[in-house]
């Protein structure tokens, strides 16, 4: 990811509500890495830990999901709308319920990420192709083979 979309998924992340678990690992490796206690750590203004998510070598991957997660809730609602639609499964702006069924048809899937990928930018489309392929390879099997989930460039 380049810095400025790291920068905004860290930002997103310190803000999502739902994601208060990770919020505690993350600053259980923040404390780790600084040599704080992580009482310490979870006082820290919310810039330092932000500056802090960024600068860490090793991300625990609950931590990394909810950055990825963070991160499309708050800046690509539009694109994962979209999706949802191409795909005809029923959403809240994006936000699909626990118990929504993905259409299992893999032509239906490349015909929605064709969908996105002509009203998106490419590398927003490959990030997030790539995020829903890597928290749920079941569901989204067809992905990897497709072009749209790899970069530009």
């Amino acid at each position: 990811m380049p810095a400025e979309r790291r920068r905004q998924a860290a930002e997103a992340f310190w803000r999502d509500e739902t994601g208060k678990e990770e919020q505690a690992q993350a600053i259980g490796a923040i404390a780790q890495r600084l040599k704080f206690r992580v009482k310490s750590a979870a006082v820290l203004p919310t810039p330092r830990k932000i500056q802090y998510l960024l600068d860490l070598i090793v991300v625990p991957e609950p931590v990394a999901a909810r950055l990825l997660t963070s991160y499309h809730v708050e800046h690509q609602r539009p694109m994962m709308a979209a999706f949802l639609n191409a795909l005809e499964v029923k959403h809240d702006n994006g936000m699909m319920d626990e118990e929504t069924v993905i259409p299992a048809d893999p032509d239906k899937i490349r015909a929605a990420v064709k969908t996105i990928a002509a009203s998106f930018p490419p590398d927003d489309v490959a990030l997030y192709l790539s995020t829903l392929s890597w928290q749920d390879p079941a569901t989204w099997s067809a992905l990897p083979e497709l072009p749209e989930t790899r970069p530009a460039g």
